[in-house]
């Protein structure tokens, strides 16, 4: 990870100090002190709510610089825009990433870097459209229009693939790597915002500041939303909690009985899971917890499935539209995925787990989520007393 931080930003300073057939005129240069003061102003005036968010998120974090260096991207040269991430991201890590958790400078250029690179490409696209900034992108019509829409896109894919490795862990499931649809679609309205930032620079700058107002009410709205997610989740494996999975699977239940399908249940529990935290500690246990929770989501079928922590060391799977063969194939899959986990845990890796799984499918096991949860776990229970580390299916107890 450092000798890929260190390339990253080598190539941010390489391209950034390599000659530009463009001239910096006064013009220009108000237009970054305009970008770069209204970012800072904005950062600011949004500053107790972007900790919040950082607090609450559990998937890569989104900021809304986006809308200031999109909008450099289109009307900047090079060596300006290197000027203006520079000037951004060191206000943030000074007035709200150092505060909040301590984040080191070295992280603070990294991110820096990632996103200058991002920029770079971005104005590559323009420069191979024919449209190098976005007053030359007027005069051709739809032509500009789609290689602005080029330039967005190949900023947010590029910068997207370049965090991933400077990242201190990389999660196994798309949300994890990527973050959720909504923090990708803040990510894309963010980029609008700054493409229509770079139009009113281009045509009147006044108009500027316009962008100021909504986007902070964007910034209250998803933390909103972030806190509403919050609520329905286990704090220490991102998991839905107890709440927040027995509301997803009562809606589940409901449109069941509706459509006359089927829905299948698992409750497993770790097998000795006593013996990790008295051996190892648990802050080992935690992130055996973690692991454990990470594994099944790579093992059930999709985003239809929904995940649960009970507390403890149970877990809770809600699979819609299964049937009893099919239950049968996730629960052996999650069961087999856990088996294979190497936890680290310091200079040691804590393996040798297994699970016991109970299941149970709606209406055979029950017509109520409480008699579909009491089955499933007494084929857990059947489970645990017969060997562990076994599925059982409570049809199969007769």
């Amino acid at each position: 990870m450092v000798v890929y931080c260190l390339l990253t930003e080598a190539a941010a300073v390489t391209l950034t100090l390599r000659p530009f057939p463009i001239a910096v005129d006064r013009r220009t240069v108000l237009i970054l002190l305009v970008l770069l003061l209204l970012g800072v102003a904005q950062s600011e005036a949004g500053r107790r709510v972007e900790r919040i968010r950082r607090r609450v998120s559990g998937s890569p974090h989104i900021n809304m610089t986006s809308v200031w260096t999109f909008a450099g991207v289109l009307v900047l040269p090079p060596p300006l825009l290197a000027v203006l991430v520079g000037g951004l991201y060191g206000h943030l890590a000074i007035r709200s990433w150092y505060r909040l958790q301590r984040v080191p400078a070295s992280r603070t250029v990294s991110n820096a870097a990632i996103i200058l690179l991002s920029c770079y490409a971005a104005q590559a696209v323009m420069r191979v459209s024919g449209s190098p900034d976005v007053r030359s992108a007027f005069p051709r019509g739809w032509a500009g229009t789609f290689a602005i829409a080029a330039a967005g896109v190949t900023f947010f894919v590029v910068n997207a693939l370049l965090v991933l490795p400077a990242r201190r862990e990389i999660g196994r499931t798309p949300e994890a790597l990527f973050g959720t649809w909504s923090d990708n679609g803040l990510e894309v309205a963010t980029l609008c915002l700054g493409a229509l930032n770079a139009v009113a620079l281009a045509v009147l700058p006044g108009l500027v500041v316009l962008v100021l107002p909504p986007l902070l009410l964007l910034h209250r709205t998803v933390l909103v939303k972030q806190l509403e997610v919050a609520a329905h989740r286990d704090a220490k494996t991102g998991l839905y909690n107890t709440s927040g999975w027995h509301s997803l699977a009562e809606r589940t239940l409901a449109a069941a009985a509706r459509q006359r399908s089927t829905f299948g249940l698992l409750m497993l529990d770790l097998d000795h899971f006593k013996q990790v935290n008295d051996t190892y500690g648990h802050l080992a246990g935690d992130a055996v917890l973690r692991a454990v929770a990470e594994a099944i989501i790579a093992a059930v079928r999709g985003r239809g499935d929904a995940v649960g922590r009970f507390g403890g060391e149970e877990f809770v799977v809600l699979l819609p539209g299964i049937a009893h063969p099919d239950i049968g194939a996730v629960a052996e899959r999650i069961r087999r995925a856990v088996a294979a986990l190497k936890v680290p845990a310091g200079t040691l890796s804590i393996t040798g787990l297994s699970t016991s799984i109970g299941m149970a499918v709606y209406p055979t096991a029950g017509t109520s989520l409480q008699r579909l949860l009491d089955a499933a776990d007494t084929a857990l229970y059947h489970a645990k007393a017969t060997g562990r580390n076994k599925v059982v299916h409570v049809a199969d107890l007769g």
